[in-house]
């Protein structure tokens, strides 16, 4: 798809489901919290995921519902550990790092946008080394707000200053891009399958890519 770099002066990007592949995430909190909350709890899996389906729903789209500290006294689990038992499964996606140097090589400023707590971005970014990319990491926790949140934006804005016309964003989250579209951010672009095993997304007004090479012009 062509896009004019010449309009661009920052890149803004998420992490999980852009960068890294999102099975991860998925699999963290699908498959292997349930097991290890069972254990704790000493419940059938089928009973611990029907009590953690009902806590995530709860927090949905909050700040807590990405926070390892929030979720470490809810379950009563070390979270911040469980990640690291299977950190082997965090992988980049297929051409980030080719992007993340062209971007680099064409001038452009590159921020890491990201809803990650810091526990799970230092994970991240030992396993990728994908930190020494950017320009700027800034969580949603430091700003007190997700992403999907209307303040999250002006947030952004007092820390990283850009301009809304000339800023490209690239997320999977589709409440995400919402909230940055509502904030009047031009450029956005959206990722087909975040996570390698999953299906396929479909979005009637945004732009969704397969790999980064097809915007590298």
């Amino acid at each position: 798809m062509p896009l004019d770099w010449s309009n661009i002066d920052s890149v803004f990007l998420d992490l999980d489901g852009t960068l890294l592949d999102l099975h991860f995430d998925n699999h963290f909190w699908l498959e292997h919290v349930p097991i290890r909350y069972a254990e704790k709890h000493q419940l059938g899996q089928d009973e611990a995921r029907q009590i953690l389906n009902g806590k995530y729903s709860a927090v949905a789209n909050s700040l807590n519902w990405y926070c390892i500290d929030y979720w470490s006294r809810e379950l009563e689990l070390d979270i911040t550990q469980l990640k690291h038992e299977i950190a082997d499964k965090i992988s980049v996606r297929p051409s980030v790092e080719n992007f993340l140097q062209y971007l680099h090589m064409h001038g452009k400023r590159v921020v890491l946008v990201t809803n990650a707590h810091s526990a799970s971005l230092a994970i991240k970014m030992n396993k990728t080394g994908l930190d020494r990319h950017f320009d700027h990491i800034i969580t949603s926790h430091e700003l007190r707000h997700a992403k999907e949140h209307a303040n999250f934006w002006p947030a952004l804005q007092s820390v990283e200053p850009f301009d809304v016309k000339r800023t490209l964003f690239i997320d999977d989250n589709f409440q995400v891009l919402d909230a940055a579209r509502n904030y009047g951010i031009k450029n956005l672009l959206a990722i087909r399958k975040p996570d390698s095993r999953g299906a396929d997304k479909q979005h009637h007004s945004y732009i969704l890519l397969d790999t980064f090479e097809q915007i590298m012009t």
